[in-house]
């Protein structure tokens, strides 16, 4: 009697500890912080940072932005139901404006970096690209290659605060570094000759060498570097990155994208 009272005791003991504990975990759950994918939904606004000076992805127009990831913003907020703003950043204050929780997601031709991911999640690759360098034509077949580029007389020139910036520091040593905080002008300088070479996006590239006769993109199919475009939201946030993922792979497999690419990349 005394062995079975002590089995029985046992039995309820653990029981009592195996309830215990699924009630801690409910609780648990109860408490963790809930999505931004809920806030969004809550506050029916998806609030997108973007720099709106990125062909063809972002552009500024007046009051408002058009695009590649302008009209993806537009179709992710009516996936979500809701209505999209756009946040204006820059691409230096990219981060900072993210991390203080000035939007929910950020869209625009953003490049996938570590040092991004450290510190936020990015959605799927959007597109693979890389990085060419962009020149007068009259010098397209002296600048081919870093170590054509980095020579005494040749000055490189980027935009501050992306991945341009952080390729013409890291990569050259004896050409000229010239920072343009406009990147919308900073095309014209080296048409203008105050500068020779940008190293940029193979896609923007190409855009601006139709847009500015006598600018030309070098070696689009073979890129110094490879590199992919992404979305890019709050770190941890799996229950957001996974909507996000399934609506851009709706999106890609539908022909959304593509077609919204193409008739932006003309």
């Amino acid at each position: 009697m005394k062995i079975t009272a002590l089995v029985a005791g046992a039995v309820r003991g653990a029981a009592f500890l195996t309830a215990m504990g699924l009630a801690c975990a409910g609780a648990a759950r109860a408490q963790a912080p809930a999505s931004q994918l809920d806030t969004v939904l809550s506050a029916g606004t998806l609030r997108i940072c973007t720099a709106g000076d990125y062909k063809p992805f972002t552009v500024a127009v007046g009051e408002g932005y058009e695009g590649v990831d302008i009209e993806m913003a537009q179709s992710l907020a009516k996936a979500l139901g809701v209505e999209p703003r756009f946040v204006r950043t820059k691409w230096a204050d990219l981060m900072p404006d993210f991390l203080a929780g000035k939007c929910d997601i950020a869209m625009g031709g953003i490049g996938v970096t570590l040092e991004r991911q450290k510190r936020a999640f990015y959605s799927a690759p959007t597109l693979a690209t890389g990085k060419v360098p962009l020149v007068r034509c009259a010098d397209k077949e002296k600048l081919q290659t870093v170590a054509d580029i980095d020579k005494p007389g040749t000055t490189v020139i980027f935009n501050p605060g992306g991945t341009n910036e952080r390729f013409a520091r890291t990569s050259f040593k004896q050409a000229k570094l010239q920072l343009h905080t406009d990147n919308v002008s900073i095309f014209d300088e080296i048409l203008a000759g105050r500068a020779d070479v940008m190293i940029t996006e193979a896609r923007e590239a190409t855009i601006q060498e139709k847009l500015k006769p006598g600018l030309c993109a070098v070696n689009t199919d073979k890129p110094l570097t490879f590199s992919e475009i992404a979305y890019l939201l709050p770190r941890g946030d799996v229950v957001f990155k996974a909507f996000v993922d399934q609506w851009l792979h709706i999106a890609k497999s539908t022909g959304e994208y593509q077609r919204i690419f193409d008739k932006h990349f003309r």
